[in-house]
């Protein structure tokens, strides 16, 4: 009898710290989750001055002045989004995390800041795990900001207008989406 309640015990034991790991890693990633691209209280227009540098792409899939579906956006409001091309670059487009120069809470996994934005970036593109200051000001906060490069990628980038499908205002300039966020409308 001993050994059996001894056995259920330690079966509870297991399930009450399995359950217990499970809701940390749990509300880790919600965390993550809300930290990574909560970026809804933000406005997403520019005034569409691009970065010195960079080249306009020479045979983009997007033309400027066409339409696109946003098929994967990083935003509130994005996916599912009608958009207008603005401007189409061809350049490196980083995902980055930082803490924002005006205090606020660290900022994971951002898309895109893109390799014109890097004023010490050099020519080659930026590796994994470098730290380096960004002069992008898309976001609050970012403008001197220090980076971390999470990946980077050589891609198309596009400046976008959009209106959100959550009914918020109309976003002009936004920058950046890349080729493979888009989608042609049929």
């Amino acid at each position: 009898m001993n050994k059996r309640v001894l056995s259920v015990l330690s079966i509870a034991a297991v399930l009450t710290l399995s359950a217990c790991g499970g809701n940390q890693a749990q509300e880790e990633n919600d965390k993550n989750e809300q930290t990574e691209m909560d970026h809804s209280n933000m406005d997403h227009s520019s005034s569409g001055e691009i970065p010195d540098g960079l080249m306009d792409a020479e045979n983009p899939t997007y033309p400027v002045d066409s339409k696109a579906l946003i098929k994967d956006g990083h935003m509130a409001g994005m996916k599912g989004a009608e958009a207008t091309i603005v401007g189409a670059y061809d350049t490196v487009a980083y995902i980055v995390s930082y803490t924002p120069e005006d205090g606020g809470e660290r900022v994971e996994n951002h898309k895109w800041i893109i390799h014109e934005e890097f004023p010490d970036a050099g020519e080659e593109p930026l590796q994994p795990g470098t730290e380096i200051e960004t002069d992008a000001d898309h976001m609050a906060g970012m403008d001197g900001a220090a980076v971390e490069i999470v990946s980077g990628e050589e891609t198309t980038v596009y400046m976008i207008d959009y209106t959100p499908t959550d009914g918020s205002e109309k976003v002009e300039n936004h920058k950046w989406v890349t080729e493979e966020e888009l989608e042609a409308i049929e």
